[in-house]
């Protein structure tokens, strides 16, 4: 007896649908489609809001956070210059956890219900619905909660003096991940390397989501061997 094939209804709320697909989840999530209307998450209009997220907040909210915990070093004895190389590293650190996060977790092959209903909440639905603008971003709401742990892990590897500055560059690299995300998918850039960075990202969307998981930059994808072929290559191969 062959079991029937579930079908998502995509007029219906698609949170508690996605885990019914089964093994057959992944291969649905990456059939995108391409509307900026994004689709309704929850039958709860509460939660529902709290999935939405524009992207202006991200820059609004954060932004100053940097700025006081920046502060925080400075009051603590720290040069400008020392403060900005430890910006620095903290945003390189940034671009790692980037890429690891993405492939790692982002990426996880998921097959039972409840394991796809939360890879459809935590990134699946970005590849379902690429353009859905007030998706793009991370809810501050999560940020808030997980800055707590990476707060107090700073505190165990560094000096009181250097962990509010390494928190403020890898929280500015957050941000400049956020912003440049939504931006490749809705901005038409001018300048090459925004360019670049928009068709790098929209081929890992459209041509081989497998590959190219750097945001910012394909820097880690070139060291750790993700780094997507060109169409001329994959087809003499």
């Amino acid at each position: 007896m062959v079991a029937e094939r579930f079908t998502v209804d995509l007029d219906k709320p698609l949170v508690f649908q996605v885990g019914h697909l089964g093994e057959e989840y992944q291969e649905w999530i990456h059939q995108p489609i391409v509307c900026v209307e994004g689709p309704r998450f929850f039958q709860s209009d509460f939660w529902e809001f709290l999935t939405r997220t524009v992207w202006w907040a991200i820059p609004t909210i954060w932004l100053p956070v940097v700025c006081y915990v920046l502060s925080i070093s400075a009051r603590k004895g720290l040069t400008f210059p020392q403060i900005g190389l430890i910006v620095a590293f903290g945003v390189l650190t940034w671009t790692l956890l980037e890429y690891t996060l993405h492939r790692f977790l982002f990426h996880i092959q998921t097959k039972t219900y409840w394991a796809n209903t939360a890879h459809y909440l935590l990134h699946g639905c970005h590849h379902k619905h690429p353009q859905d603008g007030l998706r793009l971003v991370f809810p501050p709401t999560a940020t808030a909660i997980l800055l707590v742990p990476l707060w107090k892990l700073l505190h165990l590897v560094a000096t009181p003096a250097t962990a509010p500055a390494m928190l403020g560059g890898i929280l500015f690299g957050y941000v400049m991940y956020d912003i440049t995300h939504y931006y490749v998918h809705h901005g038409q850039p001018k300048v090459p390397t925004f360019k670049h960075l928009k068709k790098y990202h929209l081929n890992h969307h459209f041509r081989i989501h497998d590959k190219g998981y750097g945001i910012t930059s394909s820097l880690w994808d070139k060291v750790f061997g993700t780094l997507p072929g060109t169409k001329a290559a994959q087809k003499k191969s």
